[in-house]
């Protein structure tokens, strides 16, 4: 089965059919999609100014939107990596049970709904990689919060899927679905009675969609991206 490079190789080959690009794009997504697979190409076509469902797009535009993948990707990798080498030496050092840090790698190992939102068409605006970056140091601070770490919203409503509630509940304003792990029990709890943030406030952050707005998290320290 090909992989992901394999794909952007076939996204990058001029020699192709646009209509081939362009579902080797989609193919991409397959094997890395922050946002799962729907939600990320609504992202992606949203920043490169495609159509969603353009089936001939602009070859400069799909490069545009493959090479925000791949930053992102190469972000998500080496932080990957640097996780394996941490649990290595954690265990090494006698600490055999995992954390929630942990736990939260296990459910998003791979690339696929790293930071999942709870419909396709509503995500936040500011590059992949950006929104990484943020809910890395979010997640690495271990200190639970009132607010979305992508967007600094404090207004949730709980999923409307009862199988996935546990997950976290949905930022009002991004559409992230926010990891529970974040956010401090009184959030929670206000977010399940729909009572979050009642008065509409909102920290600096990204906006929703394709409205603007940037993502300017706390930087983290990454080591060198692996090989995929």
């Amino acid at each position: 089965m090909a992989g992901f490079r394999a794909f952007a190789t076939q996204v990058r080959d001029p020699r192709l059919l646009t209509t081939r690009r362009r579902t080797a794009l989609r193919k991409c997504l397959e094997r890395f999609a922050p946002y799962g697979h729907r939600a990320t190409w609504h992202h992606l076509c949203t920043r490169a100014g495609i159509a969603p469902q353009d089936r001939d797009p602009d070859p400069a535009r799909l490069l545009a939107a493959l090479a925000e993948l791949e930053e992102a990707r190469a972000l998500w990798l080496a932080y990957e990596a640097e996780c394996t080498t941490r649990r290595r030496r954690e265990k090494r050092d006698g600490i055999r049970q995992p954390g929630a840090l942990d736990a939260w790698h296990r459910r998003t190992w791979g690339g696929c709904e790293i930071v999942p939102c709870a419909a396709p068409h509503r995500h936040p605006a500011a590059p992949l990689a950006a929104v990484l970056r943020t809910v890395i140091a979010a997640m690495e601070s271990g200190r639970p919060r009132h607010d979305c770490p992508v967007c600094g919203s404090t207004r949730f409503h709980p999923l409307a899927d009862p199988d996935r509630r546990a997950a976290g509940p949905v930022c009002a304003d991004c559409g992230v679905i926010t990891p529970a792990a974040l956010l401090t029990r009184e959030t929670l709890a206000a977010a399940r009675r729909g009572t979050s943030g009642a008065a509409g406030a909102t920290g600096t952050g990204a906006g929703t969609g394709t409205a603007a707005g940037a993502v300017a998290g706390p930087g983290v320290r990454f080591g060198a991206s692996i090989a995929a």
